[in-house]
């Protein structure tokens, strides 16, 4: 070939590769003729099984009260308010953790507030997204709940007082002793304690059975989105499977009687699938920049994440000018999020061919259509919310992340399999749990190990494509595997713990 012939081919895959933000071209070449191939074969029904029927020996057992037959006592040690911060998922835990304090407290809990997000920006309030009268009747056995503080007590200064309760005041994940010590005196004495943030302040190992199960209670029975999430999240599954009737038991924990009518059967099932697979991309510019690593963007990329700190993450923009951070290093420490093209590449090595149907739940993809590229030539049947449901029937959560997080949470619990890209991320390991909680044994969940992926990905120059698929299926079959929640783990994520499931032995009897 003349070389300005290979020069100008040369060119032409550069400006390919730009436009679809390539990483891992090799690798990207093998996973293409893989999922062609995998589409020729006969279909791996196993793919979409729980691969240990172990699973399936583990009940729920935390919709009975903690204590049978009592009701707490209107003359306790006063109110909790809760003003939690975060999405959709953080402020879910915030709440099922202030049911818990409060019981801890022997205190009355005002329902919990959402504070706003420069980074969210959702002015949705609680009742903008879950069941008011629901939750508080279902958890009336176990915590008084109320929807406002009496009179007398609205018109404190609480910060004056001091009973307003910051993240600096309480550490991460504490145990039940450390709010006995300092936050019971200030309840007895001003009669009123107002946590603000609550951000993962309560910890898991230490917290008792009984209260353990308050939280299940809470997070697994309590909390149901309101009745138009749940009519709009039946309406995107129904048309997601092709089906217009769901009686599992993960259908009716979501929806309850609030099912969408038949209008599965408009056009905008045609060609769809009976099964899908949910894919959590937690690759939004707020996740990218907070991990500071590099995605292949070059200097225009770096700027463009450093300014965004700057703006929402000034304290981590401050530290920077003063620390070194390598992205290398982060990278083998596995703390950068995965890529759309990653995550691609995970799905190929698994065996999943080219007509698997995904639905991809997360917000706006940094980097847009070039870095979903690298997906979608892998798997062309790629589906957000937006595709499948109308302007019309999305309009009442335009511009309401909560609420829109929310529809990406029932697609994500409802899906033949959920794939996790990140296990930082609040949506991914609260569905995960949700999954393992209501699921019976039927819901597969797959979950990279970042560190080890990253590992093989820094081999990418010489390993083959079956080493590459062994590898990738060792790391996600230990995940798989079924066993009790370990120490130091959500219960969220992790609920086979004591008061949230229990473990039925071979002779029908229930035991942990």
């Amino acid at each position: 070939m003349p070389p300005f012939l290979m020069k100008e081919l040369k060119q032409n895959i550069i400006r390919k590769e730009q436009a679809e933000q390539i990483m891992h071209g090799r690798l990207l070449h093998m996973a293409t003729s893989a999922v062609t191939k995998n589409f020729s074969e006969s279909e791996d029904f196993t793919l979409w099984e729980e691969p240990y029927k172990q699973a399936r020996k583990w009940k729920t057992c935390a919709a009975k009260h903690s204590l049978a037959d009592e009701e707490p006592d209107e003359n306790n040690n006063g109110f909790i308010l809760v003003s939690a911060n975060g999405g959709l998922n953080q402020q879910r835990v915030a709440v099922c953790n202030a049911v818990v304090v409060a019981a801890l407290l022997n205190a009355t809990l005002v329902l919990p507030r959402f504070l706003y997000s420069s980074v969210w920006k959702d002015t949705s309030q609680f009742g903008d997204i879950y069941q008011e009268d629901y939750f508080v009747n279902y958890m009336k056995g176990d915590v008084r709940i109320v929807k406002d503080l009496p009179p007398q007590l609205q018109s404190l200064d609480l910060e004056a007082i001091g009973s307003q309760i910051t993240d600096m005041d309480i550490s991460k994940e504490a145990e039940p002793s450390e709010f006995a010590k300092s936050v019971l005196p200030i309840l007895q004495q001003n009669g009123v304690v107002h946590f603000l943030g609550f951000g993962n302040r309560l910890g898991f190992d230490s917290v008792p059975v009984h209260l353990q199960r308050l939280r299940c209670r809470c997070n697994f029975h309590a909390l149901k989105f309101v009745p138009q999430l749940q009519k709009a999240g039946s309406l995107l599954i129904q048309r997601l499977r092709r089906v217009g009737a769901m009686q599992t038991e993960m259908d009716k924990q979501l929806f309850g009687n609030n099912m969408a009518g038949q209008a599965f059967a408009e056009s905008q099932t045609a060609g769809a699938p009976n099964r899908y697979l949910a894919l959590h991309m937690r690759f939004e510019e707020d996740m990218v920049a907070y991990s500071l690593c590099d995605f292949g963007g070059g200097e225009e990329e770096r700027r463009e994440l450093q300014a965004y700190r700057e703006t929402h993450f000034p304290a981590l923009a401050m530290r920077l000018r003063n620390t070194s951070v390598s992205p290398e290093e982060q990278r083998s420490l596995g703390r950068c999020p995965l890529t759309p093209e990653e995550a691609g590449l995970v799905l190929s090595a698994l065996g999943y061919d080219r007509r698997t149907f995904i639905y991809v739940a997360g917000s706006r993809i940094y980097g847009g259509a070039p870095r979903l590229r690298p997906l979608t030539r892998l798997y062309p049947n790629l589906v957000t919310k937006e595709d499948i449901l109308t302007a019309k029937e999305l309009a009442p959560f335009k511009n309401f992340s909560s609420r829109l997080a929310a529809l990406d949470f029932i697609a994500s619990a409802s899906a033949d399999v959920f794939s996790v890209t990140d296990s930082g991320s609040q949506l991914s390991s609260l569905v995960s749990g949700y999954r393992i909680y209501h699921g019976r044994g039927r819901a597969p969940t797959l979950h990279p190990n970042r560190k080890r992926y990253a590992q093989i990905l820094s081999e990418e120059g010489s390993i083959e494509w079956s080493a590459f698929q062994r590898r990738v299926r060792q790391m996600t079959a230990e995940y798989k595997r079924v066993s009790p929640r370990p120490r130091g783990r959500s219960v969220y994520r992790q609920p086979r713990t004591p008061g949230c499931m229990c473990r039925a032995g071979g002779d029908g009897s229930v035991d942990f």
